[in-house]
């Protein structure tokens, strides 16, 4: 396994885009192939992904409001039961603590009208969390987090 980076990543920068998941993760600038944050529970955050899964997540120029893992159906995408502390929900809660930069990337979809490819938004500080009823009803996670140098 790689060593953690909090930060950027070799040269990429914000801007930079990806083809796919498996890029992202040949990069280094997002390790998991799957997994929408890159962390642990001890360490925080290194990465995360924003692939409008969460019914939840809200991308702003100001701030981002980004979902806490679990309680998704996988077939439907609906959240259908509580989210709980464990895990990447764990490491993005650390994050907040340790004020480590956290990469962001974001799907888009490609500018000449082609597959949707994953951009490196830049570096992001969590500012803080919440955990109460989202959109569906269900207690849910939701992290707040802001560009660094905005």
């Amino acid at each position: 396994m790689s060593q953690p980076v909090f930060g950027h990543v070799g040269t990429y920068r914000p801007g930079d885009t990806f083809r796919n998941r498996i890029d992202l993760a040949l990069s280094g600038v997002h390790r998991p192939r799957r997994a929408g944050v890159c962390g642990t529970q001890y360490l925080g955050a290194e990465s995360v992904v924003l692939a409008g899964q969460y019914e939840d997540d809200e991308f702003g120029e100001e701030e981002i409001h980004y979902s806490g893992n679990g309680g998704r159906d996988p077939k439907s995408g609906r959240q259908v039961t509580d989210q709980v502390a464990t895990g990447t929900n764990l490491a993005l809660l650390r994050s907040a603590e340790t004020k480590q930069p956290v990469r962001v990337l974001r799907k888009v979809p490609a500018e000449d009208g082609g597959p949707d490819v994953y951009r490196y938004e830049g570096l992001y500080s969590v500012v803080g969390s919440s955990f109460g009823p989202g959109k569906s009803g269900f207690q849910v996670y939701v992290f707040r987090l802001r560009p660094i140098g905005f």
